[in-house]
């Protein structure tokens, strides 16, 4: 499928149950570890208060749903692609619709362990500006904090 099938929208509660579906796929094609909480509480969580509460843009191919980005004033706080899509562009347009959304600058944590994902930010101009060992969130894990300032 090329990338050129794949628009970005706004989030729908319809959406609710795909964005569950994204979330832990990518997970578990990324990280040896487990999410922090059960998968019915991750899909909850996205669902009753990910979506709500943020600005929570996809990227649908047809129906299904392939990518999620969760936005809220100064940080991408969700940026997740359907392993089998990831190379596509997808992560790409998601991330720039972020920029022009909040022209500012952004924030991001993401797991020191992700290389790829460590590769995908550092090439589009976020910069690592602190390290953690892991105590500031759920999983435990080693983080690195970006921030892109235009």
């Amino acid at each position: 499928m090329t990338e050129g099938s794949v628009i970005l929208r706004r989030a729908t509660a319809a959406d609710g149950p795909a964005l569950g579906d994204v979330w832990l796929a990518a997970w578990r094609a990324t990280f040896a570890f487990p999410p922090a909480h059960p998968d019915d509480d991750v899909r909850r969580w996205l669902a009753e208060e990910m979506l709500p509460a943020h600005e929570v843009w996809v990227a649908a191919d047809r129906d299904q749903v392939v990518a999620l980005m969760a936005l809220s004033e100064t940080f991408v706080d969700q940026l997740y692609v359907r392993p089998e899509r990831i190379g596509c562009g997808i992560g790409s347009r998601l991330l720039d619709l972020a920029k022009s959304r909040r022209p500012a600058g952004l924030v991001l944590w993401c797991f020191q362990a992700n290389a790829r994902a460590r590769r995908f930010y550092e090439a589009r101009g976020f910069v690592a500006e602190a390290f953690g060992d892991g105590s500031g969130n759920m999983e435990g894990q080693p983080d690195v904090r970006y921030a892109w300032r235009p």
